[in-house]
């Protein structure tokens, strides 16, 4: 049996306190502990498809003898070893700072149409803010599975299974993000269309899709290096590469318009070339670790069980993440029912939301990525406390940049447009999300720390009902009934506190039940199932 740098505890705590430790033909042992609390996702399988047998006490003493087969680097050990706040804390920190980048980068392309191609062309680029996240939201849901199969492996230490994930992911991820840009190329008129886009606006916006769904395939692969890199401690290189390619894309936006007047077309070339350049870079690094999350090209091909693995883990949170698009098409619907100047003000403030979630959602991945790989190495203290570190995090992240907006509200309306009346119909929307953005973090951490326990089915049932019926059930009575912004926008916060609610109480419930296996006073044989 292999093992990854800083793998598994032979025994889970809890099952050496109870009882000696007795391996006896097929018993539980702590791989086969970890999947009998995930029969849906074993950890260890042999190649017949059964568990693997527990070790002996004398293998494990060999196994401690052997140099390791993973890298010297002290990456692994932030998540299963040290003290937890910090870690989390130097874990999330670049995840943050990649998050708030390319939003940043993002936003330059709004910046730089409002300030130098005029109203129209930004209204076109922020008509076109909900169909982008509704799918760049989907490749991300996939890559978070990656990112929880990898560090559960990793964390377990089964450096095969890892090697097996990521090659099969790569495949995985490529295929979904040239299935996107054929989507966004040939569908972006009729998308467009089901907005009720203002007509002097969907030129321009079908035109902005179709160029930056060209990095789509880029994009897809970028997510997929990030989540691998993030899945065993390392977030400092995807966040250099970013920030080069970050500012690649300014340079590029800044040329593309005010040289080459492209206008709309211009900023979306940028953000496209951009991708590709971070794609190309966070790939030539994998290629060049020596751990056993190596990216191999010789190697790449798709495993069917880790392919139904990741895509069992990856297509809920993705769509997961398409459904919040989707219920937010619902109320970008909305929106369009006022004047074109609110569209413009919305356009320009909505840009805070996705600073803000993004940034917010570093501590989410950190969650994930902390619990797989403790509950893959057995420590069970530091699962728990993982999710309670994280949400703290989220949420004072969430409230001290929500409170600046409140604050620094118009100041940074101003950077996507000088028109006054624009910046006050911005202020509409500020005023209400400010308040708001901190409570979002009771939902998404919950969700992230099913997710890193294996569930993800539930959550995304959760969503649907607690976010998106629930907000498109707002629209159509409470919306309709008042008809203004405030009442449009104040759906937010409600359906976050609704979701949040019930997804404790099923986290909750998968909390303990997947503990109860650690717990247990003897050893009992798997079933041949598994």
């Amino acid at each position: 049996m292999e093992n990854c740098k800083g793998g598994s505890h032979i025994r889970p705590r809890g099952v050496e306190d109870a009882a000696p430790y007795k391996p006896k033909g097929r018993t539980v042992g702590s791989a086969d502990v970890r999947t009998a609390a995930f029969p849906q996702e074993p950890i260890c399988l042999t190649r017949e498809g059964r568990a693997c047998p527990a070790p002996t006490v004398q293998s494990q003493l060999k196994q401690e003898q052997k140099p390791s087969i993973m890298s010297t680097t002290s990456k692994s050990k932030t998540m299963t070893e040290g003290p937890l706040a910090k870690q989390i804390l130097l874990v999330s920190l670049p995840l943050a700072l990649s998050n708030l980048l390319q939003i940043l980068f993002n936003m330059s392309d709004v910046a730089v149409v409002g300030r130098f191609a005029g109203s129209t062309a930004l209204g076109s680029v922020g008509s076109t803010a909900t169909f982008v996240t509704l799918f760049t939201g989907f490749l991300i849901g996939l890559s978070n599975g990656v990112n929880v199969l990898v560090a559960r492996f990793y964390g377990a230490g089964h450096p095969k299974d890892v090697s097996k994930t990521v090659h099969s992911a790569l495949l995985v991820s490529l295929a979904a993000g040239v299935l996107l840009l054929f989507v966004g190329l040939f569908g972006s008129p009729v998308l467009l269309e089901l907005l009720n886009t203002k007509e002097d606006l969907l030129p321009g916006a079908i035109l902005y899709l179709r160029v930056y769904f060209l990095g789509m395939p880029a994009l897809a692969l970028y997510n997929f290096g990030n989540a691998v890199f993030s899945a065993i401690g390392e977030t400092k290189k995807p966040l250099a590469y970013l920030s080069f390619a970050g500012v690649l894309n300014i340079l590029l936006n800044l040329f593309f318009v005010i040289v080459c007047k492209l206008d709309v077309a211009g900023v979306a070339l940028a953000s496209t070339i951009a991708q590709c350049v971070s794609a190309g870079l966070i790939l030539h690094a994998l290629t060049k670790v020596s751990d056993c999350y190596a990216l191999d090209f010789r190697k790449v091909r798709l495993d069917l069980n880790m392919t139904k693995r990741i895509l069992m883990l990856g297509v809920p949170a993705g769509l997961q993440n398409a459904i919040f698009a989707i219920a937010n098409l619902f109320i970008q619907a909305g929106v369009n029912s006022f004047d074109s100047l609110m569209v413009k003000g919305n356009s320009a403030a909505a840009n805070a939301d996705a600073m803000v979630y993004d940034a917010m959602a570093a501590f989410y991945m950190a969650c994930a990525s902390f619990m797989s790989q403790n509950y893959g190495a057995g420590k069970l203290d530091r699962v728990k406390k993982s999710y309670f570190i994280a949400l703290a995090y989220s949420f004072g992240l969430g409230a001290v940049l929500g409170g600046g907006l409140l604050v620094f509200g118009r100041q940074f309306l101003a950077l996507f447009t000088t028109e006054s009346a624009v910046i006050d119909a911005g202020m509409k929307r500020i005023m209400v999300m400010g308040w708001a953005y901190c409570t979002s973090a009771f939902m998404d951490c919950t969700i992230a720390a099913s997710r890193g326990l294996g569930k993800t089915v539930g959550p995304t049932v959760i969503v649907i009902l607690g976010s998106c019926v629930f907000r498109v059930a707002w629209v159509y009575t409470i919306f309709a009934h008042f008809h203004t912004i405030p009442a449009l926008y104040l759906l937010y916060p409600c359906s976050w506190a609704l979701t949040a609610a019930a997804e404790i109480v099923y986290y909750t419930h998968c909390y303990r039940e997947a503990m109860k296996i650690f717990h247990h006073p003897k050893a009992e044989q798997l079933p041949d199932a598994l």
